[in-house]
């Protein structure tokens, strides 16, 4: 197990739970987020002929695993690009990850990167949604635009730009680490998967950003 500090918040008369693997347990529902893991990401390149190392993604499931074995969520809900691109060889340690976990809900809400026929998917035992609604979020993979959130009543939280926040030192020097960011009436949560960048958000007066720096989550 880790030494790290999770942050927890009551939001909307819930309790979430920030962790530093860049994930988030919603304590209520028993149930843990996870935004943009990107399996099939690195065999995706290194069939381009790009030299990644091949336990990259297992490295990443087994991170998942220690998240189930700590928090056990009934459910898992994957705010999108669960698998990279076309099928690879990645594929079938996401079936053989799966197949340990045989109790909990997997729900997979479908992103631009999730192109494999829906029978993959279903066959491995996850269940896809285009969004997926619960009593006080809806979770979907990309934020709405401000028009698509004028008449939503449930607060959104979503993944896909795998946001990121810039700290300044006192020098000139700056670090850019990736953060849960809760806006007035959506949020987005940090993509999971390593090998992925980070997108600077801009941070509104109402909202709250919760940055990871290394092995904790702080409130920025």
């Amino acid at each position: 197990m880790w030494a790290t500090k999770s942050l927890e918040w009551e939001f909307k008369g819930q309790h979430l739970v920030f962790l530093p693997q860049k994930a988030m347990f919603w304590k209520e529902e028993r149930t843990l987020v996870v935004a943009d893991l990107h399996i099939g990401k690195v065999g995706h390149f290194r069939k381009a002929g790009i030299a990644i190392p091949k336990l990259m993604e297992q490295e990443e499931l087994s991170v998942l695993s220690d998240l189930v074995h700590e928090h056990k969520p009934q459910r898992i809900i994957f705010l999108g690009d669960l698998f990279h691109s076309d099928h690879n060889n990645d594929w079938n340690w996401l079936v053989l990850w799966r197949e340990q976990f045989p109790a909990i809900e997997m729900v997979l809400v479908k992103g631009n990167h999730d192109i494999l026929h829906e029978s993959y998917y279903a066959e491995a035992g996850f269940v896809i949604f285009e969004t997926f609604a619960t009593c006080t979020f809806l979770f979907v993979h990309e934020p709405l635009k401000s028009a698509s959130l004028i008449n939503e009543k449930k607060y959104v939280i979503s993944g896909h730009i795998h946001p990121g926040v810039k700290l300044r030192g006192l020098g000139r020097q700056s670090l850019t680490v990736s953060c849960f960011y809760f806006g007035e009436k959506q949020a987005v949560l940090p993509a999971f998967g390593k090998f992925t960048g980070n997108f600077c958000v801009e941070a509104e007066k109402s909202s709250r950003v919760f940055g990871v720096l290394s092995e904790k989550v702080v409130l920025l």
